[in-house]
């Protein structure tokens, strides 16, 4: 062309889609902020900012990234996202000059756990960009903000966009009920609530169809159920055996007949008739049977026959508190003559009571004196009704009207259970002394022989305590609730019993199981720890507390702590009734069928 000026250049149709490097746009991925926006866009980053508060929006495990695909004018517009094989779907921008930047992944600030995406109708949801130029600005520090979070349920319904996504974010709150349609739901951890974020709150808080059912707790009730299955098994053979341990009142009858009618002679005889137990006190019945929990037959009766003695020296024979050395002070006793050597000897005082009862009951030919044991404080009489075999042991005793040995001072642990005015009660009435030793008669302690010491007794201590047994005076009685105290012993002591014929425990006694009892109740004080209805629980446990004094080889006496029960026991043998009475009670009791 010619004339003036400078010749313009022609157009090239190539230089239309040449784009500049420094028009190329910045693309940022879903979830992720830009850092730097141009100065036009301020007001909108703002915006978005208040945005990102109240925004949820659930995110892809690892993080996507951007494959640029050169060498199209087109590339501003499709790009390949790669990450956890989600496709990540980018509007196109009217902006077309501009270049896409992959952001970094900040890998020191990430959430430690991400909620995986949504399942919907078996294809998982393809998040979107944000409509428009605003983004989510990326939180600086994930770990804070993401500390908790769950995994997305699997639903049926359609999924919903992160566009609808973003615009229920920014109702108000009293619109927040609907926002919880379009958030995936979270499932709420109660068990760890210290580590939730903000975001992670507000999930929580509008969260529905909270799933409360785990394997722990599906576990927890099948073990529940068992349980309850095999305590209404329990309950069933504890029960039946109780009804077969019951007395019948006809037999109790006509033995207490037959009883009551040798023990009244015996106490005449000696009253009337001897020179050195002529001041007996009326016979004090002890016992099972007058304890009301004797078990199958009534055949067997004790009987203490009480000698009161005043102005008395009583000194410890060994450690244990429970054997004594008694003298008696000068004065005009028929029992003088038993105090040769300084003390009163158990030995022979028993011995010519002995004769004395065997001479009272010559004429009656159904009763028969037995063979004396060894170390046994009573003179045994048996006869027969109806079948039976009914023993009578008549027991020589010494009634001590003053304090207590010391060695009884931390016994009786009542207070909790009964109340500290009955234990000052029973504190006050006196103790016997029987003519009892352990071991040989021949062993000496400060010249004292074993064979004549004499150990204490609070057997009426015992029997008083059983009768009235409950934390409430009412408890067992006409109108008040039953227990199952005395239940639980019977079913011990038939157990034990049992067991004995079985095995060589010959060491082991009733006397055992009474202490383990009234230990028991001193830790379950309450009448609502023993109620009848729980009897296969409170035996179950009774039975545990047997078994441990067994494992451990140590029972202490109720009211001399000091002596240990089991002393005198083989400590295997401990251990194998201890195993007997697991194994019984794991499989349910058979032993009692």
């Amino acid at each position: 062309m010619t004339g003036r000026g400078r010749p313009r250049k022609a157009n090239c149709p190539e230089k239309k889609s040449t784009t500049r490097p420094q028009e190329i746009k910045q693309v940022s991925l879903p979830g992720y902020g830009r850092k730097d926006l141009s100065e036009g866009k301020h007001n909108d980053t703002t915006k978005e900012q208040e945005l990102k508060e109240s925004q949820k929006k659930p995110r892809t495990k690892n993080m996507t990234t951007v494959q640029k695909v050169p060498g199209t004018p087109n590339s501003h517009r499709k790009a390949r996202v790669e990450g956890t094989g989600a496709k990540i779907k980018e509007k196109s921008t009217p902006q077309s000059s501009e270049e896409t930047k992959i952001q970094p992944k900040d890998t020191t600030k990430n959430s430690p756990k991400s909620a995986r995406t949504k399942e919907c109708s078996g294809r998982k949801k393809s998040p979107e960009q944000f409509p428009g130029d605003v983004q989510p600005q990326r939180p600086k520090d994930t770990t804070k903000a993401y500390l908790k979070t769950t995994k997305a349920k699997t639903c049926s319904d359609n999924p919903k966009s992160p566009e609808e996504f973003g615009q229920e974010t920014t109702r108000t709150k009293s619109q927040k009920h609907l926002a919880t349609e379009i958030q995936p739901e979270m499932q709420k951890d109660t068990r760890k609530a210290s580590f939730k974020s903000t975001k992670g709150k507000t999930f929580t808080e509008d969260s529905v169809n909270i799933q409360p059912e785990t394997t722990e707790y599906m576990t927890t009730t099948c073990i529940m159920q068992d349980r309850c299955e095999d305590n209404t098994a329990v309950d069933t053979i504890l029960s039946a055996t109780l009804e077969k341990l019951k007395i019948k009142r006809n037999d109790r009858a006509i033995a207490a007949k037959v009883i009551n009618e040798i023990k009244k002679y015996i106490f005449k005889h000696l009253k009337d008739n001897t020179v050195s137990f002529k001041d007996v006190e009326e016979p004090l019945c002890t016992g099972s049977y007058y304890e009301n929990v004797k078990i199958s037959n009534p055949d067997e009766f004790d009987v203490m026959v009480p000698i009161l003695v005043e102005r008395v020296n009583i000194e410890p024979f060994g450690d244990d508190g429970a054997f004594y050395s008694v003298a008696l002070k000068r004065g005009h006793s028929p029992l003088q003559k038993f105090q040769e050597t300084g003390t009163l000897s158990a030995s022979n005082m028993l011995k010519e009571f002995r004769e004395e009862v065997k001479k009272c009951v010559k004429p009656f030919k159904e009763w028969t004196v037995t063979t004396k044991k060894k170390g046994c404080p009573a003179v045994t009489l048996t006869t027969e009704v109806q079948s039976v075999t009914i023993s009578l042991d008549v027991v020589l005793c010494l009634m001590v009207k003053s304090s207590w040995p010391a060695f009884t001072n931390e016994g009786l642990k009542i207070e909790a259970w009964l109340g500290t005015k009955v234990k000052q009660e029973y504190k006050r009435k006196p103790y016997y002394l029987v003519p009892k030793y352990e071991g040989r008669g021949t062993v000496e302690n400060d010249g004292v022989f074993a064979k004549d010491v004499w150990r204490v007794s609070f057997s009426h201590i015992e029997k008083a305590i059983l009768k009235n047994h409950g934390s409430e005076k009412t408890c067992c009685e006409q109108d008040g609730k039953s227990c199952c105290r005395k239940d639980c012993l019977k079913l011990l002591k038939h157990l034990l019993s049992l067991l004995k014929e079985k095995n060589d425990f010959d060491k082991f006694c009733s006397y055992h199981a009474k202490t383990t009892l009234l230990h028991a109740c001193c830790s379950r004080t309450k009448d609502s720890d023993w109620r009848a209805a729980s009897l296969s629980q409170c035996f179950l446990l009774l039975l545990e507390d047997f078994v441990v004094y067994l494992e451990k080889g140590e029972l202490n006496n109720f009211f001399i702590p000091s002596q240990n029960l089991l002393s005198g026991a083989n400590p295997k043998r401990c251990q194998i009734l201890a195993r007997c009475i697991r194994e019984e009670r794991d499989k349910g009791f058979p032993i009692f069928n």
